[in-house]
């Protein structure tokens, strides 16, 4: 594999790109890594050259500068060794096992293409590409065209074959071009959808590649070429409307949409009117146009009337427009995932006002005074095709990294009325949120995971925070969990002062001992002593060794002793050993406490306890509450088959395994009611 980088006058933004490239789990003997240098007047050239000479599989190609990456990356593709080329920026990075795990990928597909998973902090993500892994698709049956970055690993003959080659010199619009010319010819493509592999890190000096004002007569002249290489592949109808209604949507549509049109000078509004709207009658017919969501048509009819003013003001309006979720319920489940349920609107306007509809004759349209003075005087906009476009969806997103993963959601839409024959869409939906591994993807990482709902709507996409607006008894419900194994903590909360609902992960920064300071501990009845707290176990939850601290009562902490101790799972809650006796402790009341974030986090106070000769604990009478009789019979029956069936499975194992094969059923099928 080769890995081809242009270069430019980087700094040290393009240290995370090295550090990345020298942590591949891929060994070093398989890919190289070309860092081509477009003539930079910085020290990276000296540097570069360095690194080479440390690293055989790295090298370096200086060439004069050119101005823009597109010759640097053609030089890299002729001179690359490697069955793939992986094309980086300098100022991004990939994951540690990305270049392993696509190059598998590839190879026992046969890819032409290969999209690896890929996360920002500062630019949109389609991530709806990503949302599976795909061994084998193309641009008919997948969303490849919202995904036209060059950071993606191609078959290199592929590429030759084909005279897929960037367009030289400065211009616009070349990673879109150069995108489309591949997808065409690519048999197959695939995507690595559950693993990130690529990561793009905005710069604090703003100069990240795209960053510039574009100007639009030179702009959408690329742009004609892009749609160009969609006609001339593909015939008239729907498939060929899809590809050009996703480029009438996003480069044109898009920059007369909120929110960069409200603050266009008019004499800027003007220039981009003057370049989209050629393309727009040359390309966008009917069939495009009919096929946008209701108010992205308003936009493309407004476009089509020249109404330059109108586009402001619609943008405006969608400006305004914001999701608004309400969390109605969270409830951890035994296999270690929250189950959420969630309510969705489109809202607008300071007051979050509901989007409206009015119904006439059994059809629905935008309320008047939304579309007021942008149709004709007694038109509406019909948007009754477009209720099914109405949707929701779950996410799990970190703070830091921006990885963002999708959650089992499933959402209902619902016409309710508002009074005054007018209507809004509500989204009632359940979701299920979980930190630990599922099919295909493992644990989620350390760290604050967001939990985000995408709302649908009439051509608008508004994502909410989950949290601020919720159902009073929901607090109670997000117990700190110990989850997985080997165990780690998540604790739920709500940020401040927001009120946001967020996940710590395999505690980032909050203390499971804060979050349990108002939850008290209580005791399980019977000859082992143990402690029953408000810490949520699944299934799948292993223990957790912890230390349990005792201090005389009357004595200082210099006195306190320190004895190990394990949280274990015990149906659905964490349980904390206590030992009977500790040496050397002297007789009298003492204080229990347990640290459980590790040896210097907080102490969590738990009781007073009795302390007899030789450092007996009775904690019998430490005047805690003691668990609910019935919990503690299930617990016991619980344990006891449990303990039946480590029996069973140890001393009868063996001998089941020589029965035929229907005598094993009935032996297993009468272990199974035991």
């Amino acid at each position: 594999m080769s890995v081809v980088i242009p270069v430019y006058n980087p700094g040290k933004y393009i240290d995370p790109c090295i550090d990345s490239l020298l942590a591949q789990t891929l060994p070093a003997a398989d890919f190289e890594v070309l860092f081509v240098d477009d003539g930079s007047t910085d020290d990276s050239p000296a540097r570069l050259d360095k690194l080479a000479a440390e690293h055989p599989h790295f090298r370096v190609i200086h060439i004069p500068n050119s101005g823009w990456p597109g010759k640097p990356r053609n030089i890299g593709v002729a001179e690359a060794k490697g069955e793939y080329v992986q094309f980086v920026d300098q100022d991004d990075h990939m994951a540690s096992d990305a270049l392993r795990r696509l190059y598998e990928m590839g190879h026992r597909n046969g890819s032409d293409i290969v999209i690896g998973k890929v996360a920002s902090n500062f630019r949109g993500v389609p991530h709806g590409v990503f949302k599976k892994n795909r061994e084998k698709c193309d641009l008919s049956n997948a969303p490849l065209y919202d995904s036209l970055t060059p950071h993606k690993m191609f078959r290199t003959e592929f590429l030759r074959e084909n005279g897929i080659a960037y367009p030289e010199g400065k211009r616009r619009l070349e990673d879109q071009l150069y995108m489309m010319q591949a997808y065409f010819p690519a048999k197959v493509v695939s995507i690595l959808g559950n693993y990130t592999c690529y990561y793009y890190s905005k710069r604090d000096d703003g100069q990240n590649a795209g960053s510039a004002k574009i100007v639009p007569a030179g702009y959408y002249g690329n742009l004609r070429e892009v749609l160009k290489v969609v006609v001339e592949n593909t015939e008239p109808g729907e498939f060929r409307d899809r590809l050009l209604r996703r480029f009438y949507r996003v480069e044109m549509l898009g920059r007369l949409s909120e929110p960069s049109v409200v603050n266009y000078t008019p004499e800027y509004l003007d220039e981009m009117c003057d370049g989209i709207r050629p393309l727009a009658e040359e390309f966008m017919h009917d069939g495009v146009h009919d096929g946008l969501g209701s108010l992205v048509r308003l936009r493309s009819t407004l476009l089509r009337a020249d109404d330059r003013q109108g586009l402001v003001k619609i943008a405006r309006f969608a400006k305004s427009v914001k999701g608004a979720a309400r969390l109605e319920d969270f409830d951890w489940q035994p296999d270690g995932t929250a189950a959420i349920t969630v309510t969705g609107r489109l809202v607008h306007g300071e007051d979050q006002e509901p989007l409206r509809l009015v119904r006439r004759d059994k059809r629905y349209f935008l309320h008047p005074d939304i579309t007021e003075g942008l149709l004709p005087d007694g038109e509406l906009l019909d948007v009754t095709d477009d209720m099914d476009s109405f949707k929701g969806e779950v996410s799990l997103r970190n703070r830091e990294t921006a990885v963002e993963w999708p959650c089992v959601a499933e959402f209902t839409a619902k016409i309710e009325a508002l009074g005054d024959d007018t209507y809004e869409v509500v989204l009632n939906g359940t979701g299920e949120v979980t930190s630990e591994a599922v099919k295909g993807r493992g644990r989620v990482s350390r760290g604050f995971w967001d939990i985000w709902v995408p709302l649908r709507g009439l051509g608008l996409v508004r994502k909410a925070r989950l949290g601020a607006d919720r159902a009073a008894s929901v607090d109670a419900k997000c117990l700190p969990a110990l989850l997985g194994s080997p165990a780690r903590p998540v604790i739920p909360y709500f940020t401040d002062p927001h009120g946001n609902l967020t996940l710590d992960v395999a505690g980032r920064a909050k203390k499971m001992a804060t979050y349990l300071a108002d939850r008290p501990a209580r005791r399980m009845p019977g000859s082992r002593p143990e402690l029953r707290l408000d810490v949520f176990t699944g299934t799948k939850s292993g223990s957790q060794a912890v230390e349990l601290v005792l201090t005389p009562a009357d004595g200082d902490d210099g006195a306190a002793k320190s004895v190990p101790s394990t949280l274990r799972p015990d149906h659905g809650r964490a349980h904390l050993g206590v030992p009977a006796r500790v040496p050397d402790l002297p007789a009298g009341q003492a204080r229990l406490s347990v640290r459980l974030d590790g040896p210097k986090g907080p102490v969590l106070p738990l009781c007073e306890v009795p302390v007899g000769q030789g450092g007996r604990i009775r904690l019998e009478q430490s005047g805690l509450e003691t668990v609910d009789p019935l919990l503690v019979r299930v617990v016991t029956v619980k344990r006891r088959r449990a303990t039946l069936r480590r029996v069973l499975r140890s001393a009868g194992g063996p001998i089941v395994r020589r029965l035929p094969s229907s005598a094993r059923k009935k032996v297993r099928r009468l272990a199974a009611r035991l």
